[in-house]
């Protein structure tokens, strides 16, 4: 019996990558643990730059203007063999569904997607906190796109701060020190104002280089763009078990 959902084996010119990560267009230094960051990944990815698409094009401009360079970078990874793809910021929730319409595999477009996930995990007491890099740019449109409600409590990582100033001047070298410091006090004042959060999403998909200093400093679950991606890649490509593998 054939099954429809079997896929052949695709033509490809490259082999041994499942996940693509379209890119905007930066020049800033992307520490390990940030999703353009090659030594981010436990598994090879294939990257695409989305050539001249800035975050700011996505973050205050509006994201469907460069869809049809977005459907370009799909067409590319998708022509490489990937079986899935993600973004390298959390705004393209505006444009989730046209996304997901266009590319023929799965697309996880934003670190948001895990909301609606870790609020069914918590205690019914408790809430989800989220760190954001602009919160007047996110819009009620980014959290419907991805299937989370409205009014949760935000943090935002200041304009002027190590994180946003970065990015902003495409800095050469990033301070993980300061920016580590940035993000502890970011989640500091949101839980002070919020006691009831009981887990972290970080919008930005620059932040997983300091999921780990939440956890050990606060002691809560950190999910981010890293967290969604090794959850889609799981998927795609899930963990055989043989006997040899039961006899361990």
């Amino acid at each position: 019996m054939t099954f429809p959902s079997a896929r052949i084996e695709r033509p490809r010119p490259v082999h041994g990558t499942t996940v693509g990560i379209m890119v905007l267009d930066t020049r800033f230094h992307r520490l390990p643990g940030d999703v353009a960051n090659a030594e981010t990944w436990p598994f090879p990815v294939q990257f695409r730059v989305v050539r001249g698409v800035r975050p700011q094009d996505v973050i205050a401009g509006n994201p469907a203007d460069a869809l049809a360079r977005f459907y370009e970078a799909i067409d590319d990874l998708v022509g490489t063999g990937v079986a899935g793809i993600t973004t390298s910021c959390g705004f393209l929730a505006a444009v989730h569904p046209e996304l997901r319409r266009y590319s023929p595999v799965p697309i996880a477009t934003s670190s948001l997607m895990q909301i609606p996930l870790a609020l069914s995990l918590l205690p019914e007491a408790q809430t989800v906190g989220i760190i954001v890099s602009d919160k007047a740019a996110l819009k009620d449109a980014h959290f419907r796109n991805s299937g989370a409600p409205l009014g949760l409590p935000m943090g935002e990582l200041p304009f002027d701060g190590p994180i946003r100033s970065h990015m902003r001047d495409n800095a050469p070298l990033a301070d993980h020190a300061a920016q580590e410091r940035e993000v502890l006090e970011v989640v500091e004042r949101m839980l002070t104002e919020t006691p009831s959060i009981g887990a972290i999403v970080s919008e930005c998909a620059n932040l997983p280089p300091f999921s780990a200093a939440i956890r050990q400093t606060f002691g809560l679950p950190v999910y981010d763009i890293v967290s969604l991606v090794e959850w889609m890649y799981a998927g795609l490509k899930p963990r055989r078990f043989d006997d040899a593998t039961r006899a361990r």
